[in-house]
């Protein structure tokens, strides 16, 4: 029996502006990837998003990112490795210490958007974001595309690889970026039909048509995007009816 969990991003909102509906898809998912601070979120919406979490039984994960609140944490940047090593150590410590204070941890670590495309291909970023994680916790998974440079920099760390069921493929196995079109799925019919076949037969159809072996442990589902309670429902029920077990993996 294929065992998967399933993840979404939450937190993402900032003051009074609000992303997506964190209560709703915490009924759905396993794990949860929070906003530090860096692309999104705040203190205050962190803490509600790990007391939910908390309540729930769903796994804290922390979503690290550039330093980036204007560009959503999307945009590419150049950011020395000394530097990127301890921004990523500043927001893994705030939002560990909150989920604490609401009886949770963080149990793992996500890059979000530029910071996760480019630890994918760049080994010099990817280890300063090892570094991090190796410094904090190094018993801490980082969850992260099949074949990311993470992999090959992770010196003792546990790599954990993800597939993405709304999101578009390349032939060689990468996102297709979302500045291209029809880089986000959302057809509500096809991305339940594609997190099965990631999990049962480890593989995605690309852009190309071509299939692509794809095995991971972890399915995300984007909760920014329109009808993601309702996708991300679907998701979860295509698997049980499967016979995918759901869990998380931290």
């Amino acid at each position: 029996m294929a065992i998967i969990d399933i993840n979404a991003d939450l937190g993402e909102g900032f003051g009074i502006w609000e992303l997506g509906d964190d209560l709703a898809l915490l009924d759905v998912i396993t794990s949860a990837n929070v906003a530090c601070g860096f692309h999104a979120g705040d203190p205050l919406i962190m803490r509600r998003v790990c007391a939910a979490a908390v309540e729930r039984g769903v796994t804290i994960g922390a979503q690290v990112s550039y330093r980036d609140l204007p560009g959503f944490g999307r945009r590419e940047m150049d950011v020395a490795a000394p530097e990127l090593t301890a921004e990523i150590l500043y927001q893994l410590a705030a939002l560990d210490g909150i989920a604490r204070t609401e009886g949770g941890r963080v149990a793992y670590v996500k890059p979000h958007g530029a910071l996760y495309n480019r630890v994918a291909r760049d080994p010099v970023q990817a280890e300063a974001v090892a570094d991090a994680v190796r410094a904090y916790d190094p018993a801490l998974p980082l969850l992260t595309l099949p074949n990311s440079a993470l992999h090959d920099v992770a010196g003792g760390l546990e790599v954990v690889a993800e597939c993405f069921a709304d999101r578009a493929y390349t032939p060689s196995g990468a996102l297709v970026s979302r500045r291209e079109p029809g880089a986000v799925v959302h057809d509500a019919e096809a991305v339940p039909r594609r997190a099965v076949r990631m999990a049962v037969d480890g593989t995605v159809q690309a852009v190309d048509g071509t299939e692509v072996a794809l095995r991971a442990r972890s399915i995300c589902v984007h909760g920014d995007t329109p009808g993601a309670v309702a996708l991300a429902r679907s998701v979860r029920s295509a698997l049980s009816d499967a016979g995918v077990s759901l869990e998380a993996f931290a």
